[in-house]
């Protein structure tokens, strides 16, 4: 009950002290030289046990239920509102979702302060632009009546495949404008800043002056926080980022997209872990908007929302397919293994060699993709196989692009660097060693003998990411992610060492392998002007027919049926538990878990650099409806062992992408 005191104002405040039993927020008077500063979502200072802490109004009230007398805020730095109150309800809901907490949360989608920002005024557009022409999505079922409904503001909702060499960026685009002629505010979220640049560069075309701001993760504080502020007072009403940005705080939200969500770099690398694609779902359904999900290949996630009916399909008829998609062979096929018996153990086979050869003689580039990066990113016995370790800290063998003293290049740790002049192998004491992994350097070590006089280009992290390359003939090695768009298209692509991506032990193996596969092909020219893709893989395979049919509706909705049947994510929500054998045993003892809930483990967690001590794993599985009971019970053990000051933390993750 109320305090029957004299009206105060409150402030109910989000510290940001990351405790998990202080997960809510605690009240504090507001003094009366701050009473025309302060408001709700802006930043302020308050004592917090002694000590001054950062925090954010989560809401301003009349009275308190606190039987005690309010300590006042200590002070306000700025009254901008920077938490709007729909970021605040997806904040809670996020935090609820993950076991997390609300500063956790607050941490991702706020942008530290610059005051200089705040005194500078933002512009506003002008004039507002008319629907989009139907043209660019009139290849797709449905893609017409897609805008009309964003320029109606209805909450349509769709998962695209979008066409082997389509203009993504200028489509996406064309779903911002038609929001934005109907008065209402949309969010892009793409993986990295290589498709964001794309993005920027069609909205620049596509979109009137200041009606739309970029949110890099990597850019300035200061660029980045007058963006966001641009955002945050409406101004720019359409946003486009990185997964930084799927907290944004846009105004009139009309519509949320998310392109190629099977990337990994949605999936954030800090507590509580959202991904972006669950987060966008959550906003569209908070704020009752509409939502894409977009990519070339399709997620079990994205099947999943199309199978519940939550999304239509948004995809191109057959006869419109195939004539956009550039010709796909494997090297598995029956007439090529009796051509070439030995096309399955080859690196380079008879017909990629003859397939490059060709698009270079028509003076088009071909693009390599290689899995891994580096030189030789790992090393293995050259008797028993057993991938090779470092004898100081067990880490990765591997050989360094750059050759050491000498022209040498010696076997180093790729965790502590050490240089491994010997080896012996506890397995069978073998002293020598074979590459276990080739990387994009010594592919394009490899390619530029074969193809003598040829121009050879590296795009990768290790070598620098290519953005664009000419039209001209050329070798373009790339690993997955960093191709390079080239001007007219590729004239054919060579997807090499699959069974590096199909043979790992992973869940979202064959998905994956789909995804990077087709994002690589979708930037070869269409069968007709001579495209001709060549995966070095067994024919037979699901997702090489997938790719050579392209449907990657196909696969992934037998990945999702497959996944129902093993009761794996998305159909089911597992939880990550990591930690010491003795902290998670007192975790578990205390977890008090739904109906239906299953165990598994424990398991060695895989050892990280600088880790220290014995670590293990536990999975914790629940049907999907029970996730958020799961989360609940998660986060009260958190909060239990926070407030009984545990000595040893326990990391807990839900949803995680990687499962072994």
């Amino acid at each position: 009950m109320s305090r029957e005191t004299d009206p105060v104002l409150v402030a109910r405040v989000v510290v940001d002290v990351p405790l998990a039993h202080l997960d809510r927020p605690f009240d504090y008077s507001v003094p009366e030289k701050f009473a025309g500063t302060v408001q709700a979502g802006c930043r302020v200072r308050v004592r917090f046990r002694g000590r001054l802490v950062d925090g954010v109004v989560w809401e301003l009230a009349d009275s308190t239920d606190f039987a005690g007398s309010l300590q006042p805020l200590s002070h306000v730095p700025s009254g901008e509102p920077v938490l709007t109150p729909q970021v605040a309800r997806l904040v809670r809901t996020v935090a609820d979702r993950y076991a997390g907490t609300a500063g956790d949360v607050l941490r991702l989608a706020l942008p530290p302060r610059r005051a200089a920002a705040e005194k500078r005024p933002t512009s506003t557009p002008d004039v507002l632009p008319d629907a989009p022409g139907p043209a660019g999505f009139a290849q797709y079922q449905a893609g017409s009546a897609l805008l009309a409904a964003l320029a109606e503001g209805r909450a349509a909702r769709a998962v695209w495949s979008a066409l082997p060499g389509e203009d993504w960026p200028s489509r996406l685009v064309e779903l911002c404008r038609a929001t934005l002629s109907g008065r209402r505010g949309s969010l892009v979220v793409v993986p990295d800043g290589k498709d964001l640049d794309r993005l920027e560069a069609a909205a620049a075309r596509l979109l009137p002056e200041h009606s739309w701001t970029v949110l890099r993760g990597d850019d300035s504080p200061e660029k980045r926080y007058s963006r966001f502020l641009a955002a945050s007072r409406g101004a720019a009403q359409v946003v486009l980022g990185t997964r930084a940005a799927m907290f944004a705080p846009v105004r009139d939200l009309g519509l949320v997209v998310v392109w190629d969500d099977g990337d990994d770099l949605h999936a954030d690398e800090h507590a509580p872990y959202p991904h972006a694609r669950d987060v966008l779902v959550q906003r569209a359904w908070l704020d009752r908007c509409a939502a894409v999900v977009a990519g070339t290949a399709r997620t079990a996630e994205a099947a999943l929302l199309v199978e519940s009916g939550w999304a239509q399909e948004l995809v191109a008829d057959r006869a419109v397919l195939r004539a956009a998609a550039p010709r796909v062979q494997a090297l598995g096929e029956d007439f090529e293994l009796a051509r070439d018996p030995a096309a399955r153990s080859a690196r380079l086979p008879s017909l990629a060699h003859e397939t490059a050869r060709r698009a270079l003689a028509a003076g088009a580039p071909v693009l390599v993709q290689v899995p891994r990066r580096g030189y030789v990113p790992s090393l293995a016995c050259a008797r028993c196989r057993a991938p090779a370790r470092c004898a100081h800290c067990a880490g990765p063998l591997g050989i360094s692009p750059r050759p050491g003293p000498g022209g040498t290049r010696i076997p180093a740790c790729r965790w502590c660097a050490r240089p491994a002049a010997t080896f012996d192998c506890p397995h069978c004491h073998g002293t020598k060693l074979r590459a276990a992994v080739v990387g994009e350097s010594r592919t394009a070590e490899e390619l530029a003998r074969a193809f003598p006089g040829t121009s050879v280009r590296v795009s990768g992290r290790s070598s620098g990411v290519l953005a664009t390359v000419p039209g001209g003939p050329a070798l373009v090695v790339a690993t997955p992610g960093a191709e390079p768009v080239a001007v007219g298209g590729y004239g054919a692509a060579l997807l090499l060492d699959s069974w590096a991506l199909l043979g790992r032990a992973d869940l979202r193996a064959g998905e994956e392998t789909l995804r990077r596969w087709m994002n690589a092909a979708t930037l070869v020219r269409p069968a007709s002007a001579g495209g001709h893709v060549v995966v070095a893989a067994d024919a037979a395979h699901p997702v090489v027919q997938a790719l050579v049919r392209w449907d990657p509706g196909w696969l992934a909705a037998r990945e999702l049926a497959d996944r129902r049947a093993l009761g794996f994510p998305p159909v089911t929500r597992i939880a990550s538990v990591a930690g010491s054998p003795a902290a998670l045993a007192e975790f578990l003892e205390a977890l008090r878990l739904p109906e239906g809930a299953d165990v598994l483990g424990p398991v060695p967690e895989p050892p990280r650099p600088g880790q220290e001590g014995e670590r293990e794993r536990y999975l914790v599985r629940v049907p999907r409806g029970q996730g958020a009971a799961l989360a609940g019970a998660l986060a009260e053990v958190q909060g239990v062992r926070s407030a009984r000051k545990a000595a040893e933390h326990v990391r807990v993750q839900l949803d995680p992408l990687d499962l072994v």
